[in-house]
């Protein structure tokens, strides 16, 4: 294991990105639901618009637990869970402002509510907040564990592998206490769930080309390759 320099080159920019990615997806996930008209075994393949991107935010998150380590991955999570506590906040308190009379009558509180109001709404922000932290959470323990078991030998075994178990718990948990909460309907929870599985992971394995190069650049650029022996996986 290398030792790690005081500072990094790259750490910020990523760091950025992934707090970035996971925003955006999120307030896209409650603007939309998509269907293309394509089913599996009778099960609609519907999902919700943040999983166009999503899924970068797991392939970042193994970037980052690869190269630097659980411990700088960790604090990146949580900059990014207290990241979307803030956009949920926000998007709370303008729900609750009194519209301008133009506005109002243009775009209206009942729009806003019906799209940017999902994300203010507290099943979605309780399921949202949840299966974030238990499926990043769960990703980085997997790889970081795997890197060491294996000796940092076959990176895509520990990067699909921990995108498999992190996406299945982050995609179950939102859409059940999403669906518990009323936001989706129980009709599409198997479809939700499905889709949005098999599209995160699939773009997961997808990425895995740009994975190496990122790791691979990273390791080499900033002259560290932490392998967690003896690391206590705690979240705090």
């Amino acid at each position: 294991m290398s030792n790690q320099p005081v500072s990094f080159k790259y750490l910020d920019v990523i760091a950025s990105f992934f707090v970035v990615i996971l925003i955006v997806s999120n307030i896209a996930s409650s603007a939309k639901i998509v269907d293309l008209g394509v089913s599996l075994f009778a099960i609609p393949l519907a999902f919700d618009g943040g999983t166009l991107l999503f899924p970068l935010v797991y392939v970042l998150a193994d970037v980052l637990t690869e190269v630097y380590g659980f411990k700088v991955a960790k604090r990146v999570i949580w900059t990014g869970f207290i990241a979307m506590a803030l956009t949920t906040l926000v998007f709370f308190v303008l729900g609750m402002l009194p519209p301008e009379s133009f506005w109002e009558a243009e775009v209206g509180n009942e729009m806003f509510n019906a799209i940017l109001g999902g994300m203010s709404y507290g099943g979605i922000v309780l399921a949202s907040l949840s299966a974030y932290l238990a499926g990043e959470f769960s990703n980085a323990v997997v790889l970081s564990k795997i890197k060491v078991v294996m000796k940092g030998r076959m990176l895509w075994v520990r990067t699909i592998g921990s995108s498999l178990v992190g996406q299945f718990l982050d995609t179950f948990i939102f859409v059940l206490i999403a669906s518990a909460t009323g936001v989706f309907k129980w009709e599409i929870f198997w479809s939700l769930v499905i889709t949005n599985y098999i599209l995160k992971c699939g773009v997961e394995i997808v990425m895995t080309p740009f994975t190496y190069w990122a790791c691979g650049f990273l390791k080499k650029k900033e002259g560290v390759d932490v392998y967690d022996h003896k690391v206590k996986y705690r979240l705090i």
